[in-house]
């Protein structure tokens, strides 16, 4: 696992990127310094990175969880539903390779990160650096 800090608009948070084949390939690819988009209780924006659709790749996600979009090339952050979503859980708009985890699960940042728009200027970097 790979620590990191996400700071988005004015919304700062932890969380930990996989110790899988798309954690290491974000985490080799810090920092990032995007512009964030939202869609519903995502947030999403363009990384360099790209990477194909994992073999375990799904829409379905649950709060808290951080996501790679293969289609977008795009770092996903799932805090609640989105337009796709038929419940209360999270659901990509089409499958995504999992990647990782807010630190608390994402329930302490809910509010918070409802207030990211687009545009925001989002940052993520490794906890040490």
């Amino acid at each position: 696992m790979t620590r990191i800090r996400i700071t988005a608009g004015s919304v700062t948070f932890e969380a930990e990127l996989a110790a899988n084949p798309t954690g290491a390939a974000i985490a080799a690819a810090l920092p990032i310094e995007a512009r964030a988009n939202t869609w519903g209780d995502e947030i999403y924006f363009g990384i360099p990175v790209e990477l194909e659709e994992a073999d375990d790749a799904s829409a379905e996600m649950h709060v808290g969880d951080l996501a790679y979009w293969p289609v977008g090339s795009a770092f996903c952050i799932f805090f609640g539903p989105t337009p796709a979503s038929q419940g209360i859980d999270p659901r990509a708009a089409s499958p995504v390779n999992w990647c990782g985890r807010l630190s608390d699960g994402g329930t302490s940042h809910t509010t918070a990160l409802r207030a990211v728009g687009d545009g925001d200027p989002i940052r993520i970097e490794r906890m040490d650096a």
